[in-house]
């Protein structure tokens, strides 16, 4: 796990000092090690952060070059697979002096050129250039997990792990004009937008060719998830799932450093801690967090399994003075504003104090196999597809801002659901709360939609799309990545291996899919293992008592009129604490180098 950076002018090449800027604007995610490679032939400049994992010796030092010096790589996150890899590779007859992923990278590159994205069973952002054929490839890994962002114009290219990185070139980067509205609207700034001007994340699971003599590029996918059903039996569902999953958790575990896992005492974190007992053995190490308000505790659930697994097992608590203190810290880390990662924050922090440098997190799961209640609505929701927009348009004037939510069923298209669900501010209140006109809004809420193949797909798969790919790839996946690099700590998300999101996408939703049972599928696979305790009871999720802290706590980010009147309803519990906090980072600016 790594940041990793680059600049190409056109004209001239980029200097010592901006590329050492950009490159230690992100310092925080990789402490270990630090590179740079400057090519004055092709104007380029490489730059690397290093959080040491995989082969911790120099060996492993970035930016690396090929063996034959004609491919130079910058790469963030892990290749889970490269032994077999690297195998098939000694088989072909190529040397390594390394332990590392990295190297593997460039002599996967050399063999099969771009096509080697389409092998790599990992998370990964990468950055090659290719010196003889003077092009950068930029690619991303299958699921998103791991960002990358850049900008090109007609004389210069950049890329950066984070946004944050773009203000080192210029601290007067403009923004982007729609941003908040994309932010107020869903909580989160959806892919490919940024709050920066030009500055867009690359497509998950694709790469960009650039032709560094002109800076012309090309966008290729490497991956294209498609709903090719062959499993019709849930007998051979639950065996194909077991499999996987251990399969999965066992990649997943490769590390040269201290690894554990996040233990919240749900479904997922439960399946990984017992899965990773088989792997770590007595060496297995849990994190988990608890509060002095006992109704958002999960300790008992939590004990269950770490009584199970026997593992060394870590909680901390945190107060609301805690949450207070850290509000400076927390506003440093964001990266992008977000509704959310507040309490990734925490975990990666105590995952810091732990001597812990990668946890692995059951993100993904509720996605995959329906553990949200966005997928027990879907039915209600297409009702009201029946009933007359100027009824559904009525719910602006309730008082209550879920009720107020209905407002977004009169979008007759499958998006107006997950606004339904997900969906933040109305528009009105959007066109309120910034001053603009309504029009404004709207004309930015049709630039969402959905890709047409899924609009043909079962109703649940519309549902499992709109949460993998607008919610976890934007928030949960983003969130995590920027709060566990602020404290050096990489997050590993099994149930986003890429050979099982594949064995996923191949089980007829029928099958994958109970009305009556949350993630029924994935609790058969381990009903053999997991405590009937932890899957028969109510969803409940990694819930901080915010409501109540931010009604106590004196914000102070923005004082105006709307800020105080969202807190008056925070305080008298009329308004959500995740509205207060969403409204004041729309407004807020942190300093010349942070990316809002």
């Amino acid at each position: 796990m790594c940041r990793i950076s680059g600049i190409v002018h056109l004209a001239s090449t980029p200097t010592i000092a901006e590329s050492t800027a950009m490159r230690d604007s992100m310092q925080h995610g990789g402490p270990d090690d630090a590179g740079l490679y400057i090519d004055e032939i092709n104007h380029i400049a490489l730059g690397h952060r290093r959080l040491s994992l995989i082969d911790l010796t120099s060996a492993g030092h970035q930016p690396m070059k090929s063996f034959n010096s004609e491919c130079i790589v910058v790469f963030n996150g892990e290749i889970y697979n490269y032994q077999e890899i690297k195998n098939e590779l000694l088989s072909l007859g190529y040397h390594f002096i390394s332990n590392s992923d990295t190297e593997v990278i460039l002599s996967a590159y050399h063999q099969w050129g771009t096509n080697c994205f389409s092998k790599f069973n990992g998370m990964f952002a990468l950055a090659i250039y290719d010196k003889v054929q003077a092009k950068l490839i930029l690619a991303r890994d299958h699921a998103g997990i791991k960002p990358l962002y850049f900008n090109i114009d007609d004389n210069s290219l950049y890329f950066a792990s984070e946004v944050r990185a773009f203000k080192t070139i210029n601290h007067n980067w403009p923004e982007n004009n729609d941003w908040r509205i994309y932010f107020l609207l869903f909580g989160y700034i959806p892919e490919p937008i940024t709050t920066l001007n030009n500055v867009f994340s690359i497509e998950k699971g694709s790469y960009l060719e650039v032709n560094l003599k002109n800076l012309k590029f090309n966008k290729y996918k490497f991956i294209q998830y498609n709903y090719n059903y062959t499993i019709f039996s849930e007998n051979e569902a639950i065996s194909q799932i077991k499999l996987s999953v251990e399969q999965a958790v066992k990649r997943h575990l490769i590390s040269d450093a201290p690894i554990g896992l996040f233990l919240s005492g749900g479904i997922d974190s439960s399946i990984l801690t017992l899965l990773a007992k088989k792997y770590c053995g007595n060496n297995l190490t849990t994190l988990s967090i608890d509060f002095e308000e006992s109704k958002f505790s999960e300790n008992k659930y939590q004990q269950l399994i770490i009584d199970i697994s026997n593992a060394k097992h870590h909680t901390y608590k945190v107060s609301k003075q805690q949450f207070n203190e850290a509000i400076p810290d927390i506003l440093n880390a964001i990266d992008q504003p977000s509704n959310d990662g507040i309490n990734s924050y925490f975990i990666t922090k105590y995952a810091k104090e732990a001597g812990l440098k990668a946890v692995l997190s059951g993100i993904g799961a509720d996605e995959l196999f329906g553990g949200y209640p966005s997928f027990k609505r879907h039915k209600i929701l297409n009702y009201t597809k029946c009933i007359p927009d100027y009824l559904i348009n009525a719910a602006v004037l309730f008082p209550n801002d879920k009720l107020k939510r209905v407002q977004f069923l009169a979008n007759k298209t499958f998006p107006g659901n997950y606004y339904f669900n997900r969906g933040f501010f109305t528009p009105a209140d959007i066109a309120k709360y910034l001053d603009i006109s309504l029009s404004e809004v709207n004309k930015v809420m049709n630039t969402i939609s959905l890709p047409q193949f899924i609009l043909s797909q079962h109703p649940l798969e519309q549902v499992s799309y709109e949460e993998s790919n607008w919610y976890m790839l934007n928030q949960l996946l983003k969130d995590t990545d920027y709060m566990s690099m602020w404290h050096a700590v990489e997050v590993r998300v099994p149930f986003l291996d890429k050979e099982l999101i594949d064995l996923v996408y191949s089980i007829h939703p029928d099958i994958r899919y109970n009305s009556k049972q949350i993630k029924h599928i994935l609790i058969k696979a381990f009903k053999d293992i997991l405590p009937e305790a932890i899957w028969n009871r109510p969803k409940q999720g990694f819930a901080f008592p915010f409501q109540q802290w931010f009604a106590d706590v004196n914000l102070s980010l923005t004082k105006n009129v709307k800020s105080d009147n969202l807190k008056a309803g925070l305080v008298s519990g009329k308004t959500h604490w995740s509205r207060y906090w969403c409204y004041n980072l729309s407004q807020h600016k942190i300093n010349n180098t942070s990316a809002w």
